[in-house]
């Protein structure tokens, strides 16, 4: 399997972006260095009972490993529709901040605030998007951004008669919350 014939030099460059020697990780890790040396080299077969140690000591998961040299970069996820809102992923699943292109329908009045834990950034593609934070009726224009603490009450909605196209990350918490219970 050619993943696994890779796993080796991927661990030398974890090892080495660490800055630690080979009797470093493997003393962390609860193997020999010859051990580790083989492994790194090719010489000796990856194992589960090896491999285990050393991606906890590194802080990576197995995937990390053994993931195929060439991965399609194109990120291909179903659109969601909720509440009058478009939803377009626009990051693979699992990734470490969750983006996606959201449409707001225009609306009279914002939706009910809401709080959650996690951070949310915006960026205005078109359109006018209403956000209210806390206390602040903020109205974001096209190319205006916005970062905040999804602890403080807020709700977004696209206002002045069209839609809202927006950039949206997300922390994984706001993610949930958003995608999972409806979104703002």
């Amino acid at each position: 399997m050619e993943e696994l014939r890779r796993v080796g030099p991927r661990l030398r460059v974890l090892r080495q972006d660490r800055g630690w020697t080979l009797d470093d990780l493997a003393e962390r890790a609860g193997m020999s260095p010859s051990t580790l040396s083989r492994l790194e080299s090719g010489k000796r077969q990856a194992s589960l009972e090896l491999l285990v140690p050393l991606t906890r000591e590194l802080g990576v998961r197995l995937d990390d490993l053994v993931q195929p040299a060439q991965h399609d970069p194109r990120v291909r996820r179903s659109t969601i529709r909720r509440g009058g809102l478009v939803i377009v992923p626009l990051s693979p699943e699992g990734a470490p901040f969750a983006t996606y292109r959201i449409t707001y329908p225009p609306r009279a009045d914002p939706p009910p605030s809401r709080t959650h834990e996690g951070y949310e950034w915006v960026y205005v593609l078109s359109g006018r998007l209403r956000l209210v934070l806390g206390e602040q009726d903020l109205v974001l224009t096209r190319g205006e951004a916005a970062e905040f603490d999804t602890r403080t009450p807020h709700s977004l909605s696209a206002t002045g008669g069209r839609p809202a196209h927006v950039l949206s990350i997300f922390s994984h918490d706001g993610e949930r919350i958003h995608l999972r219970t409806g979104a703002d």
